[in-house]
């Protein structure tokens, strides 16, 4: 087997538990690696440190699915690992009668780095994302069908990850029915249908399930905006909470629409208006007519890597203050980040410092993080990548 050796003073993070082998700390590679074999990752000393399969154009070209020296890679071993993942998620409720959509893969939290896979009720959807899983994805496929009992397959890999790791991204239905045309699914009692066209992610956010809870639970009696609304789940459960208005805003026309449609469905199409527009001057535009009472930001990724982070640092900033000039003295703002490199402490910060830009004061009264079906291992950080905080405005 090709070994991977890594430099000395690099060790310490993947002896505790760490998954990343990053490229800047291997010394040299033996045995002729070729992209998707497995290889070994040994310390200077020759010591073994775990396994994993190659990737040569990533910035991890190894990323550990096994600590042992003895673990088969192969179609069993995939079949036992998402056995345990779903064990898991039955043990933690998902799903429930009123819940079929969840994680059930989250790669190296459930220890099969670099797949996901999201259940959509009697459909998954896969991503992908490294070279090691592309070539073993018919062993992928057949234990998802296998193991859960589905017919459908839909692949998800985006190009951002396919491209780093040198194949093509996702090429939509690969088992079942082809001629499937939107994701259909529950999430606390509230239906979805979901067209595949819209290509966010799998397809939803099942990250958010939790603050999307919380925000029922607040909206009552509230004017509520959702600035990054997507297909509005926030502004839907901010609307069945009892919210007095709701006002849903999205540059992605094809999301509003599909928003709109499941309002409906839901009971819920008079109480909230979907609207395409800027968040920025939607929020400047709110700021000078009042403001809201609940404002929830929860844009894209700002930071997609380290070296973007001082630059996405200032934009959280400058939406904080944006946000909280948009919400009236007294009232919560939520603000939002699914990006890895901002810790919690960064994206607080922020919020102070777009509070003080905005001659406002931000008091933290909760810190959200992804739900139970998105585990991240104790010594992986990266890994806890969604952080939201919910604050109350008041006046300076």
């Amino acid at each position: 087997m090709p070994s991977v050796i890594l430099k000395p003073g690099h060790v310490q993070p993947l002896w505790s538990g760490h998954p990343w082998v990053y490229a800047q700390a291997i010394d040299r590679i033996e045995g002729g690696a070729t992209a998707g074999c497995e290889v070994s990752v040994l310390d200077p000393r020759g010591n073994l440190l775990g396994r994993g399969f190659y990737s040569p154009a990533s910035a991890i070209p190894v990323r550990i699915a096994v600590r042992d020296a003895t673990t088969q890679l192969g179609a069993a071993w995939i079949r036992d690992r998402l056995s345990r993942a779903h064990q898991l998620r039955h043990e933690i409720g998902l799903p429930t009668p009123r819940t079929d959509g969840y994680r059930l893969v989250h790669s190296e939290g459930d220890h099969l780095p670099g797949l996901v896979v999201d259940r959509f009720n009697d459909v998954v959807a896969v991503q992908l994302n490294t070279i090691g899983m592309k070539v073993r994805q018919d062993q992928v496929f057949d234990a998802i069908q296998g193991v859960l009992g589905v017919k459908t397959i839909v692949d998800r890999t985006p190009a951002t990850y396919s491209k780093s790791e040198g194949f093509s991204p996702g090429s939509g239905v690969v088992r079942g029915d082809e001629r499937l045309g939107a994701f259909r699914f529950t999430e606390r009692g509230l239906s979805y249908e979901i067209p595949l066209e819209l290509g966010q992610k799998t397809g939803y956010y099942f990250d958010q399930r939790a603050l999307r809870a919380r925000v029922e639970q607040l909206a009552r009696g509230r004017r509520v905006l959702d600035a990054y609304c997507y297909v509005g789940s926030f502004a839907m459960s901010a609307a069945r909470g009892g919210a007095r208005s709701v006002l849903a805003v999205d540059e992605n026309v094809l999301a509003l629409e599909v928003g709109a449609r499941c309002a409906t469905a839901n009971g819920l199409g008079d109480r909230v208006s979907f609207v395409r527009g800027s968040a920025q001057e939607t929020l400047a535009a709110v700021g000078r007519e009042g403001g809201y009472d609940l404002v929830i930001l929860d844009p894209p990724s700002l930071a997609p890597s380290q070296r973007s982070l001082d630059r996405a640092m200032a934009a959280y900033r400058q939406l904080a203050a944006a946000g909280c000039r948009a919400t009236k003295p007294g009232g919560l703002m939520i603000l939002c980040s699914c990006s890895a490199a901002v810790s919690m402490d960064a994206l607080t910060r922020a919020v102070a410092l777009g509070a003080r830009d905005a001659r406002t004061t931000a008091t933290v009264l909760e810190r959200v993080f992804q739900g139970p079906d998105h585990p991240v291992p104790a010594a992986f950080t990266e890994g806890l990548y969604l952080k939201s905080v919910l604050v109350r405005v008041d006046s300076w």
